[in-house]
């Protein structure tokens, strides 16, 4: 097939991305006409496609929405993260919130944590490091962590635990020493996560619009940072009380920095900048 023309994405043919994209990942885009454009091109010329108008005729077909859809999603969803990233959240995690959560169980607990847009994998390891780190010093204390994306991208990267030197430099040393692995070949100057840290952690693909999350466990720790500010208010609104429900009575929810849910009527006190505690049932 030819190769990919210079066509634009048409005014019509974004109107129906956008409404699709929303309906689907809750994402708002329809002021960002430029942004999907190239994003899309992308996947044009992975597909040698030559036109929007034949991707979109694809990507609505039954066969697209078996077989494209998770890479238009892939193509299109936001995944910046860091190791440490936010790094007084971490710290009120063990300060606070954790011996909080401690009071209410017994001499053993086991804790359940959530990285909910955990991306490229760098949230959960560091949310592993620091569960692990403080399980040291409390005998009885267990944990396990559940890591979420849409993306199968970012997720096999994230179930790989492969990274490149300078993205583990917000670790600090002694973590680095206790929790990566150096390659053998100093050359490629990458570092992979410890098998005792990645099993504490198991990844699964997840829509966070899906009605139902279909996860039994009730969490004291759900992380779902930088994620709203993607959504307009009614998804936003939604999904917190989605997250809402997943929590244990008293459990914390950790927000993006610039996240706040004061517009949103639920049990909900903010307990630090971007963090809340669960203090009561919602009302039906």
């Amino acid at each position: 097939m030819a190769g990919v023309s210079s066509q634009m994405l048409t005014d019509e043919q974004f109107r129906r991305l956008s409404v699709f994209i929303h309906k689907e990942v809750g994402i708002n885009v329809e002021t960002k006409k430029v942004l999907l454009e190239g994003r899309l091109r992308k996947r044009l010329h992975q597909l040698c496609i030559p036109t929007f108008g034949e991707y979109c005729q694809y990507l609505f077909s039954v066969e697209g929405q078996r077989e494209e859809l998770v890479y238009m999603i892939d193509a299109v969803a936001t995944n910046k993260t860091d190791f440490f990233r936010e790094p007084h959240q971490f710290e009120y995690l063990t300060q606070k919130a954790l011996p909080a959560l401690a009071a209410g169980a017994g001499s053993c607990w086991k804790l359940c944590a959530w990285s909910a847009a955990s991306s490229t994998g760098e949230e959960p390891y560091t949310l592993g490091i620091v569960l692990s780190e403080y399980a040291a010093g409390q005998p009885g204390f267990d944990f396990s962590i559940l890591a979420t994306d849409i993306s199968t991208k970012v997720l096999d990267h994230a179930v790989a635990g492969v990274y490149n030197h300078e993205r583990v430099e917000p670790v600090p040393l002694a973590l680095r020493k206790k929790y990566l692995l150096k390659s053998k070949d100093p050359s490629k100057k990458l570092v992979k996560i410890a098998p005792a840290l990645q099993e504490k952690v198991a990844f699964r693909r997840l829509n966070l619009m899906d009605q139902t999350f279909g996860i039994a466990d009730a969490m004291g720790v759900i992380f779902c940072r930088n994620v709203i500010i993607y959504f307009d208010k009614p998804t936003q609104t939604a999904l917190i009380r989605k997250l809402f429900d997943q929590l244990m009575p008293g459990g914390y929810l950790f927000m993006g920095h610039s996240e706040v849910l004061n517009h949103i009527d639920l049990p909900l006190v903010s307990v630090a900048p971007s963090i809340y505690r669960k203090t009561g049932e919602a009302k039906k």
